[in-house]
C-alpha cells in the first residue's frame, strides 16, 4: 500500500480553505491540463454555491510524490462548528489556514484549540499574502501568541508556516518571496504531518465520523480505519461506545477509497485508510465498525453543547397546505429526527404539543440553513423568534457569551461601540489596522440576535463581523429586542394599490400589489416601534364624480424584500414566521385583532 497522509483543512470563514483545496486539486494532478475546473469545486451543495460558504465537511484526495493525501475540508462558520469537531477524529494533522491581513479570527482560535486539544500536528497556512494590505510578518507573531494562549505544547509552537496566494496558486517558505507553484505546502505536508499508525495484524476497527445517503447503495459509514484490515464481504459488527445500543452485526457490501472528487471501489482497506463502507442502514456517526471477534467501542469526540432554540410548529394559518407538500406533524417530525442523526450537533426534543417541536443549535445561521433545506425539499410549517438557551450555575442564573470581533472604518467606529454597549456588550481589545480598526467584544449571544442588518447600516457596508461562542456567565439583564414595530394586515384579501398607498404612509411595505394577504398577518415595519393595524386590501369607492385629483397615478414606494436570515432577525416574542417552498410570509401568533389586544393588555398589566 502506498504511504498515507490525513489532514483536515481548518480556519476562520473566507479565509480561503475551499480555494486551497482547489489548488491542491488542480496540482496535484486530479483534473486534465484543459478540463475546465470552476471556483470551489468542493462546494458541491446549491446553498454552499449560492451563499459562497462552506457548510458540510468532505473527503478528498491527492497523489503527490507516490504519497496518497487524503483531505477533509470544512467549514469556517461558527454555527457549523459540530462539523469540524466529529471530522478532526479522522486526521493526524490539520493545516490552519489564516488571512495576511485579518490575522486569527473566532473560529480560527475555536478550530485550533479542538485540534490542539487531540495533539494534532499544525501547519500554519498564511492565505492571500498577494493582499495590498498583507501583513504576514505580524500575523506570524498573532498566531504564536494564539498557540501560547492555548497551551500549546513546545512541538507545537515549532510548527511550520507556508505563506500562499491560492488565488495565483503560488506557495512559498519566505514571506518577503512569491511561491512559482505549491510544491512548497506539499513538501511541508510529507515532511510534518506523521503517517497515521498502521496496526495491520489486529482486529478491523473503525470509528464513523460522516454519514451519507445514495440512492443506490444506501447508507454509507465513512471514518478513518484505527487497525486492521477489512475486506468487501466480510461480516462486522456495528457498537456503540455509550452503550446506546446493542451490537449489530451486517455484511460489508462495497468499500470506497477517495481519489481526486471520486470515490473509487476497492476490495480491502488496511489501518490509515479513510474510506466510505456500504451494507448496513443502522450505523450512525460517533459508532464503531469493528471485527465480530473484538467487539471494542472507540471514544467519539464530545461534541460542543448548542446554544440557541427554536419552535417548529405545524402551519396553522389561513393558507395552510396550499403551496407545500409535506404538511403534516408527522412529515416534519420524521425530517427534524432524521437532521438530528445527520448533524451532531442540532438536537431535537418533543414538545407537549403533538404539532410543535424543540429544535437547538449553534446559532441563528445554523437553523436557518436547516429551515432553508427544508422548504426547498418541499416542507410547509412555521418557526419562532430564536431564544438562547439559560443554564442554572451554583444557583446563579446564566446566559451564554459569544467572543464577537468587528472589523470596521474607522470613522464608524463611535456607532458600533454604541450599539454594542446598548446591546450589554463589553469591549475587550481595540488595535488598528490601516484606515480599519478591529473591536472585541464579549456579548451576550441574544445581543446579536437582530443585529446585523443594523451593522451594516452603522458601517455603511464595510463592516466585517464575527462571532462564536465563547461561555456561560451570569444574566446581564434585559436587552430591547427591536426599536421598530410592525404593520398588520386587518382582514383577508389580496393588497390593491389604493390600500397600499394609504399604508405606506405609516412605514415600510414588505408586499407589493396582487399579495394575498389575511388578518394578522405582518405587511410592514413601523419606524415608531408600535403595531399598527392597516388595511391594504381597502379599495378606492367609484362615484359618478370627477375632479382634478381624482384619477392620479398612485405612487407606491418599492417595498422591502426580506430574505429568510432578516425575517428571523425581525422576529418578537408574539410572532412567527410561516415558510413555505414559494413564501415567507410573517404573522402574529394571535391573528384575531380583538384577542391579541386583550392578550397584550393582559401581559402589560401581568394579569394571569
Amino acid at each position: 500500500m502506498a504511504s498515507v497522509r490525513n489532514v483536515a483543512i481548518i480556519a476562520h470563514v473566507d479565509h480561503g480553505k475551499t480555494s486551497l483545496v482547489n489548488e491542491l486539486l488542480k496540482q496535484g494532478g486530479v483534473f486534465r491540463e484543459n478540463q475546465v475546473v470552476e471556483d470551489r469545486v468542493m462546494d458541491s451543495n446549491a446553498l454552499e454555491k449560492e451563499r459562497g460558504i462552506t457548510i458540510l465537511s468532505k473527503n478528498t484526495a491527492v497523489m503527490y510524490n507516490g504519497v496518497k493525501i487524503n483531505i477533509i475540508d470544512t467549514p469556517g462558520h461558527a454555527d457549523f462548528g459540530g462539523e469540524v469537531e466529529r471530522v478532526l477524529k479522522m486526521v493526524d494533522g490539520v493545516l490552519l489556514v489564516v488571512d495576511a491581513f485579518e490575522g486569527p479570527m473566532p473560529q480560527t482560535r475555536f478550530v485550533l484549540q479542538k485540534a490542539l486539544e487531540l495533539n494534532h500536528k499544525v501547519i500554519v497556512v498564511v492565505n492571500k499574502i498577494d493582499k495590498a494590505e498583507a501583513r504576514p510578518k505580524e500575523v506570524i507573531d498573532e498566531v504564536l501568541e494564539l498557540l501560547l494562549e492555548l497551551d500549546a505544547s513546545e512541538e507545537q509552537l515549532e510548527s511550520p508556516f507556508v505563506f500562499c496566494s491560492c488565488r495565483m496558486g503560488v506557495a512559498s517558505l519566505d514571506p518577503d518571496t512569491v511561491g512559482t507553484d505549491m510544491k512548497p505546502l506539499f513538501e511541508t505536508i510529507l515532511s510534518h504531518i506523521p503517517e497515521p499508525k498502521k496496526d495491520i495484524d489486529a482486529p478491523f476497527q473503525m470509528l464513523v465520523s460522516s454519514c451519507e445517503h445514495n440512492d443506490y447503495l444506501g447508507k454509507l459509514a465513512i471514518g478513518k480505519v484505527e487497525r486492521g484490515i477489512v475486506g468487501v464481504g466480510d461480516t462486522v459488527d456495528v457498537v456503540n461506545f455509550y452503550g446506546e445500543c446493542a451490537a449489530k452485526p451486517f455484511k460489508i457490501v462495497n468499500i470506497f477509497a477517495f481519489e481526486g472528487l471520486k470515490r473509487v471501489p476497492i476490495t480491502q482497506a488496511e489501518a490509515g485508510d479513510i474510506v466510505c463502507l456500504a451494507g448496513s442502514a443502522d450505523v450512525t456517526i460517533g459508532d464503531t465498525v469493528c471485527s465480530k471477534d473484538c467487539v471494542e467501542a472507540l471514544p467519539f469526540v464530545k461534541i460542543s453543547e448548542p446554544s440557541v432554540q427554536m419552535t417548529f410548529s405545524v402551519n396553522n394559518s389561513p393558507f395552510a397546505g396550499k403551496e407545500g407538500k409535506y404538511c403534516t406533524s408527522r412529515h416534519l417530525r420524521d425530517r427534524l429526527y432524521k437532521e438530528a442523526v445527520r448533524d451532531l450537533s442540532l438536537k431535537v426534543l418533543d414538545t407537549d404539543s403533538a404539532d410543535s417541536f424543540t429544535v437547538l443549535g449553534r446559532g441563528e445561521m445554523h437553523i436557518s440553513i436547516l429551515i432553508e433545506n427544508m422548504r426547498r425539499d418541499g416542507y410547509e410549517f412555521q418557526v419562532s423568534m430564536p431564544q438562547v438557551l439559560y443554564k442554572e450555575i451554583d444557583g446563579v442564573k446564566c446566559e451564554p457569551i459569544d467572543r464577537f470581533v468587528a472589523d470596521v472604518p474607522e470613522d464608524s467606529v463611535g456607532a458600533v461601540m454604541s450599539e454594542i454597549g446598548n446591546r450589554k456588550g463589553e469591549l475587550v481589545s481595540m488595535s488598528s489596522h490601516g484606515t480599519r480598526t478591529r473591536l472585541e467584544f464579549l456579548i451576550p449571544s441574544r445581543g446579536l440576535f437582530g443585529y446585523k442588518s443594523q451593522f451594516l447600516t452603522d458601517t455603511k457596508g464595510e463592516g466585517i463581523m464575527s462571532s462564536v461562542f465563547e461561555k456561560y456567565d451570569t444574566f446581564k439583564g434585559n436587552i430591547e429586542r427591536r426599536q421598530y414595530g410592525a404593520l398588520i394586515a386587518f382582514e383577508n384579501g389580496e393588497a390593491c394599490q389604493y390600500g397600499l398607498f394609504n399604508s405606506q404612509e405609516r412605514g415600510r411595505m414588505l408586499i407589493t400589489t396582487g399579495t394575498q394577504v389575511y388578518g394578522g398577518m405582518i405587511v410592514g415595519i413601523n419606524p415608531k416601534g408600535v403595531d399598527i393595524v392597516v388595511n391594504v386590501c381597502k379599495k378606492k369607492q367609484l362615484t359618478n364624480m370627477r375632479s382634478s385629483a381624482s384619477d392620479e397615478a398612485l405612487r407606491l414606494e418599492p417595498p422591502k424584500i426580506m430574505t429568510l436570515e432578516e425575517c428571523l432577525e425581525f422576529l418578537d416574542d408574539d410572532e412567527l414566521l410561516e415558510v413555505t417552498p414559494k413564501s415567507l410570509r410573517l404573522r402574529k401568533i394571535i391573528l384575531d385583532h380583538t384577542q391579541r389586544g386583550r392578550a397584550d393588555f393582559r401581559k402589560k398589566n401581568n394579569i394571569e
